[in-house]
């Protein structure tokens, strides 16, 4: 038997190939090599970067392969109750990003028109699905695409995060290459709670509300950004990522509670005469929310700067108790569909009396938390069956009113 070393790939020995590697295990040879390369090249992980998510760096945008409009929305019909006003915004709004992109990519074009981006603003209040919005619509890009918190960021040199590392995430979505980065979506969520805490001048620098809205005004508007590549403060010595923001689109969320007495204020500002008074009558003092208008925000707090980045301001509805019921057995990703999942992987059949859905969203109403009152009602509703079944040989669950009633009122009784 020949002592001579062979490729343990191709099985040629050493006299065979032009280079013959070693390891511990075997060798391989310099054409193994390069073949291996090329099936790494193929399967997008050989770009100079290694990506764990897709492998492959930017690529331009095919406007035919963009969803439109009403597909986006579609899609978010799947998951999201009602919110129809917000959903089509939304689904513009993304899908003329994508047509900013192509002619971005678009060299051969020479026009002199460009195409702004329009950043969107969401109000709404807590439960209504600014947050579920954002999170769905991110399945279906193929953009890099962050959810960021806005409680979180102070003004630059006070303890906190930099609004810098909203884009230091992005980068982390992109797998850090930049110019993928530079053509992503940002969905600042919280955005009412860095609202200026007065309108009146103070001795005191207001570093988590106003300070933040100041840092935010350079990355809205689009510039070249220093960024930390790992995230984190920012020291003379380290070396910065520069992120253009240009072409970042933004979407901001937020509760805003009790805006709706600033809408309250400015209807009433402007009933004067007769028509007026007819005006007045056609309100639904239920859902103020419908009528609000950047100069609320003023009021709120938002600075004129950052409202007049934010021009595309939409709203969410308050939930019914129809909306609520649909959203908890309706969308793919139900609460019921959930739970009857969980059940199923112990081999249990689950179902819902409707009498048992209706207890849960009448008691969500009371509580008015909107949609995420259902989950923390529904938790303490199926605590005990989830903890006592498993280790029982039932086949089948029935969730009677008259068991809700019984279990949710153990909770209550706890409280008392």
């Amino acid at each position: 038997m020949s002592d001579k070393k062979h490729c343990a790939f191709c099985g040629r020995d050493e006299d065979e190939v032009d280079l013959l590697l070693s390891g511990p295990e075997g060798c391989i040879c310099n054409d193994c090599i390069e073949r291996a390369s090329d099936v790494l090249k193929d399967a997008g992980f050989y770009s100079g970067r290694s990506s764990a998510r897709n492998g492959k760096k930017y690529t331009p945008v095919n406007l035919r392969e963009i969803p439109k409009p009403k597909e986006i929305k579609e899609y978010l019909d799947q998951y999201v109750i009602g919110q129809d006003d917000a959903k089509r915004y939304l689904s513009v709004s993304v899908y003329n990003h994508y047509k900013r992109l192509v002619k971005l990519d678009d060299t051969a074009n020479e026009d002199d028109v460009s195409i702004d981006k329009s950043n969107i603003i969401m109000v709404g209040t807590t439960g209504t699905g600014k947050t579920l919005l954002a999170r769905t619509i991110a399945k279906l890009l193929d953009v890099p695409f962050t959810i960021v918190d806005a409680t979180v960021f102070t003004e630059a040199g006070y303890v906190g995060e930099d609004v810098e590392s909203i884009l230091s995430r992005l980068l982390q979505e992109a797998d850090y290459d930049k110019e993928r980065a530079e053509r992503g979506i940002v969905f600042i969520d919280e955005i009412d709670k860095i609202a200026r805490k007065t309108d009146n001048p103070s001795i005191t620098r207001d570093v988590s509300g106003e300070g933040v809205q100041q840092g935010l005004l350079k990355l809205l508007e689009g510039s070249v950004v220093n960024v930390p590549p790992k995230g984190g403060r920012k020291h003379p010595d380290q070396d910065y990522v520069h992120v253009d923001t240009r072409n970042i689109l933004f979407i901001c969320g937020g509760a805003f509670d009790g805006i709706e007495k600033k809408i309250a204020q400015r209807l009433n500002t402007h009933t004067v005469g007769y028509n007026s008074v007819s005006n007045i009558k056609k309100l639904d003092p239920k859902n103020l929310m419908q009528y609000i208008e950047p100069m609320d925000l003023k009021s709120f707090g938002l600075i004129p700067e950052i409202i007049g980045r934010l021009p595309v301001l939409t709203y969410l509805n308050p939930l019914d108790k129809e909306a609520l019921r649909r959203i908890l057995s309706e969308p793919k990703n139900s609460l019921v569909k959930q739970y009857i999942e969980i059940f199923r992987l112990d081999g249990v059949t689950l179902q819902f009396e409707d009498d048992a859905l209706d207890y849960v969203v009448n008691n969500a109403l009371e509580y008015k938390l909107g949609a995420r009152g259902l989950r923390s009602i529904m938790e303490s509703i199926m605590m005990t069956a989830m903890y006592e079944t498993p280790s029982m040989r039932k086949k089948k669950l029935i969730i009677t009113r008259e068991y809700a009633e019984q279990e949710f009122d153990k909770k209550k009784s706890k409280l008392a």
